[in-house]
């Protein structure tokens, strides 16, 4: 059964530049990337697929998470078109995902992986992770979903959440 992760990127800090865009992650945003891809290895959730916003913090997640992921870590599509989007835009980006791919790593920015979360949850999902991603969503949140049709078909309320896990 295919498996989505929807992924915050870790915390971030200012921007040498000073654009929104250019913002890079804070040491502490490091160990939580980390953190997110030791809970993957060790809950076997490897993703085979990555799709990461173009911004600076949400690439430098991806490359610690990667950095855990060792060997097993696809290499991330970066797409310009998840910096700051809408719920609906990324769930388009996630319908044109092929259906080679088993588990799907989306790696973005709030609100659009809350929204975008709270959208897809199911009523199968687990009550737990639900309450615990409504009620906050903090840097390096990550929720996991089972996935019971086609990416292509994928529109809201129609993936199983069962896990929501936080570095912190």
């Amino acid at each position: 059964m295919p498996e989505l992760l929807i992924l915050r990127h870790g915390e971030s800090g200012h921007s040498f530049s000073g654009d929104d865009h250019g913002r890079t992650l804070t040491r502490h945003g490091q160990q939580q990337a980390r953190a997110v891809g030791r809970w993957l290895v060790s809950s076997g959730n490897l993703p085979d697929n990555t799709i990461c916003s173009d911004a600076m913090r949400t690439r430098q997640t991806c490359i610690w998470v990667n950095h855990e992921l060792g060997e097993k870590s696809p290499t991330p599509y970066l797409d310009s078109r998840l910096y700051l989007a809408a719920p609906r835009s990324m769930l388009s980006i996630i319908n044109e995902v092929p259906e080679t791919v088993r588990t799907l790593l989306v790696v973005a920015h709030m609100p659009g992986v809350q929204e975008l979360s709270m959208d897809l949850a199911s009523a199968h999902s687990q009550e737990d992770p639900v309450i615990q991603m409504a009620g906050s969503w903090p840097p390096a949140g990550l929720a996991r979903f089972q996935v019971h049709k086609p990416w292509a078909e994928l529109d809201g309320r129609d993936a199983e959440l069962t896990d929501f896990f936080t570095a912190d």
